[in-house]
């Protein structure tokens, strides 16, 4: 063996030993004084309460936000078509993109073999709102955002490395191309811990939509290196919300309260043999889960909700699986403590009929993101809720494959796209950065991925460089070894 192997073996040993022995003469103790342990239990005490391990690191500052709402578009929205006006566009209808524009830069495979790159201007309207601010402008097919965009902080030139989906996607949620990285809600967990022991810190939600959609892999919200009870919990549309949240026929509270301790008697034991820290995590989780037996089934009854709230999101907030209904969800956890709350609309995958597959999309997004919006602010909650909007990248000024004058396709394109924030600390109805006339490069206020990060992060009260995990002899964080605060979103 090497040497390295030798020392972990060891130190293990050394471990199991000192803690093995620390832990008999600590029980002796402990037996004695609480009546907690296994030993009372033997002599026919109660099964003490296991709670979620205590182990939030706490913010580094006083937070702005103490709660995120993050509605990722997956597939990578098209900028041009949604908040980066460019009308000048107009005059280059059908012409090729100038090389000096492109420059060699990266293509996919999609479109690298074109023979030509036909500039596509968006063939919608923009609307620009003031409302006190820089001036917005978003597109007709958006309307209803359009009437909130004072609460809107719009980032027009966010780039990120990756130019296809999965390790865009990868990117965006967890500050790396590789899988195995903690998520940004993960992160989140770590760093605030829960403010409501009877619902998982971290809640993801998946609508699907009308265009092309992308796999979606349980890893964009994994806790990755961190402890499992980080980990995403995803609510479902249909059946339980949660599965096996329903105890089996036959089986009592009591019954499945008996059960648990038994498991947790063996977990126990475990832990003693192996020292393994996890142990009291999947301890968590399990109590977690019997809690969320009580705490489910509540929130999501929406029999409660009033005829104005209905009116507000809309008729399909009725219905099981729309985003109108998740974007309801998310405010009902929102205002039971729940620290992120993440929805996945599917479905912005445009490479061919962009216009009729945005259409779609927008109808089916924008009433309910302005009612959660909405909503957030006259209940008071949106002074300590972040939310932020957007996809993984943005898509091409020039069309993939024909193009018509009601028709075209945009392929992907990381150079820069649109993503917005609102809601706790965020500079409202403020514009940021600026893409060429082509929407093709950035020319003024870049912003990173890992930027956004550090600054999301500094919103929750968190410095970047100091929210860290030990993992296998190094320090990891969300921005890996980059990222800067942009101190020109936060108000």
């Amino acid at each position: 063996m090497t040497d390295s192997i030798q020392e972990q073996l060891a130190s293990l040993s050394r471990r199991r030993f000192f803690g093995q022995a620390a832990g008999g003469m600590a029980a002796t103790g402990l037996a004695s004084m609480m009546g907690t342990t296994a030993l009372a239990q033997s002599l026919g005490a109660p099964p003490r309460p296991v709670l979620p391990p205590s182990d939030a690191l706490g913010p580094h500052f006083a937070p702005k936000a103490k709660r995120v709402i993050y509605l990722h578009m997956e597939g990578g929205p098209s900028h041009l078509d949604l908040f980066d006006h460019k009308p000048g566009l107009q005059r280059y209808y059908d012409t090729d993109l100038p090389e000096s524009v492109r420059n060699g830069q990266r293509l996919t495979g999609m479109t690298s073999g074109q023979s030509r790159f036909p500039v596509a201007p968006s063939m919608f309207r923009f609307d620009k709102h003031d409302n006190g601010g820089d001036g917005v402008h978003i597109s007709e097919l958006m309307p209803h955002l359009g009437s909130v965009a004072n609460e809107l902080c719009v980032v027009r030139s966010m780039h990120t490395e990756a130019i296809n989906h999965e390790p865009a996607i990868t990117f965006v949620q967890t500050g790396n191309q590789q899988p195995g990285r903690p998520s940004f809600g993960s992160w989140a967990s770590y760093g605030l811990g829960s403010s409501n022991r009877d619902l998982p810190t971290f809640v993801v939600m998946i609508t699907q939509g009308f265009g092309n959609m992308q796999a979606l892999a349980e890893r964009f919200w994994g806790s990755g290196f961190l402890s499992g009870q980080h980990q995403g919990c995803k609510l479902r549309s249909s059946g339980d919300p949660v599965l096996f949240l329903s105890d089996p026929k036959g089986v009592s509270r009591q019954d499945r309260r008996r059960m648990l301790d038994l498991v947790n008697a063996f977990a126990e034991d475990e832990k003693n043999r192996t020292l393994d820290p996890e142990i009291d995590a999947r301890i968590a989780q399990q109590e977690m889960a019997f809690r969320m037996q009580a705490s489910v089934p509540e929130l999501v009854d929406l029999r409660d909700e009033s005829d104005s709230t209905w009116q507000l999101y809309g008729e399909e907030a009725k219905k099981p699986g729309t985003f109108a209904q998740s974007c309801l969800m998310a405010r009902r956890l929102n205002e039971r403590g729940v620290r992120f709350v993440q929805l996945y609309m599917r479905g912005w995958d445009a490479h061919g009929n962009l216009p009729g597959e945005i259409r779609k999309q927008c109808k089916a997004v924008d009433q309910p993101i302005a009612a959660l919006l909405t909503d957030l602010r006259r209940r008071g909650l949106l002074d300590d809720t972040l939310v932020v909007w957007g996809g993984e990248f943005g898509r091409t000024v020039y069309s993939q494959g024909g193009l018509s004058k009601t028709n075209y396709g945009r392929d992907h394109h990381p150079r820069c796209f649109s993503m917005w924030m609102a809601g706790a600390g965020v500079n409202r109805g403020h514009v940021h950065g600026e893409t060429c006339d082509f929407g093709y490069n950035i020319v003024k206020d870049p912003v990173s991925v890992h930027d956004l990060h550090a600054t999301l992060l500094h919103l929750l009260g968190f410095d970047h460089e100091r929210l860290v995990h030990r993992h296998q002899g190094r320090d990891f964080r969300l921005t890996d070894v980059f990222g800067r605060v942009v101190p020109e979103l936060i108000a």
